[in-house]
């Protein structure tokens, strides 16, 4: 009986972990936009608070977290008929932001300089750095509830079908993971031109190139999250909404199994490229929505 009992639990924490794995998978859209935008959040803090403000808005990341976690939970239990729609209206805003992001510098010519008034901000004598830092604090952990948000309600819907003690166990997990995983690779980001500049510093040769590499990478890295974010954002906000529509479904499906025939390679990669392309279209739609109904509400307001 006791190893009876003991191969249940084991069968039940594997099954649990399996849950936090696809539900890990199905964020990732929402990671690597979430890793560059929280790096981005530290520029413009001076070098010996980088780590205390990241620590800072990693404590409001949990916060962000402990409230979402119950919400969604609620919501699984008392109205999961709204569980298929949050998904909906989570996928349209990841398409919708990774769109707005690409037309950011033509929608909001007058912010394209956000990053050199950070660094002004900081040579500048007059500058209160105490409020300056409590104010990018502020902004990342706004940031961090939209993005935690998204996280929540995707890995949601991977194991709404659960029992409800597994989805328990799912979100708890996957928000700590989310949390200590992001932090910590800014963390590691925002000080690796410090790591680097340190060792370019150094007496040995290798000590030197090794710190010009990081010099270099330092900012490549940060380009690359933020492209990889980017196109995730498409990809998974389009999956959500054709998997959500099921004229759209039955279509990808229709032609996956044809590019089957074909190809297992184009089997795999043709519904990626349709999300990411219907990702691309509903995204582009609702920033020229956006756009519009803005302009209309100011001119009604002037």
């Amino acid at each position: 009986m006791a190893a009876g009992s003991l191969l249940t639990l084991l069968d039940d924490i594997a099954t649990l972990l399996d849950d936090v794995a696809l539900a890990t998978k199905k964020t990732a859209g929402v990671l690597g936009d979430d890793l560059a935008l929280n790096a981005q959040q530290v520029t413009g803090v001076t070098a010996d608070r980088e780590l205390p403000v990241v620590w800072a808005v990693a404590k409001g990341s949990l916060l962000n977290k402990a409230i979402l976690v119950p919400a969604a939970l609620l919501i699984s239990a008392f109205a999961p008929w709204a569980i298929l729609p949050l998904l909906m209206i989570g996928g349209a805003y990841l398409c919708f932001e990774g769109a707005e992001k690409l037309a950011h510098k033509w929608l909001h010519p007058e912010g394209g300089h956000e990053h050199e008034e950070r660094r002004q901000a900081i040579s500048d004598a007059s500058t209160d750095m105490v409020a300056f830092e409590k104010e990018r604090v502020k902004g990342a952990i706004r940031t961090d509830f939209i993005l935690s948000a998204e996280i929540i309600v995707l890995a949601l819907g991977v194991v709404s079908s659960r029992p409800f003690l597994d989805q328990v166990g799912v979100l708890v997990i996957v928000a700590v993971l989310i949390t200590v995983g992001v932090y910590g690779l800014v963390a590691g980001i925002v000080k690796l031109d410090d790591l680097g500049l340190h060792l370019k510093k150094s007496a040995g040769s290798a000590s030197q190139k090794l710190g010009n590499g990081l010099l270099w990478l330092a900012p490549v890295l940060m380009r690359v999250l933020s492209i990889l974010g980017t196109a995730a954002m498409f990809m998974v906000g389009g999956g959500i909404l054709t998997h959500g529509l099921p004229f759209a479904h039955h279509w990808i499906e229709s032609v996956t199994a044809q590019a089957a025939n074909v190809s297992g390679v184009l089997a795999v990669i043709i519904p990626t490229l349709l999300d990411a392309v219907a990702g691309i279209v509903a995204g582009a739609a609702l920033v020229v929505l956006v756009t519009l109904a803005g302009k209309v509400w100011k001119a009604a307001k002037a």
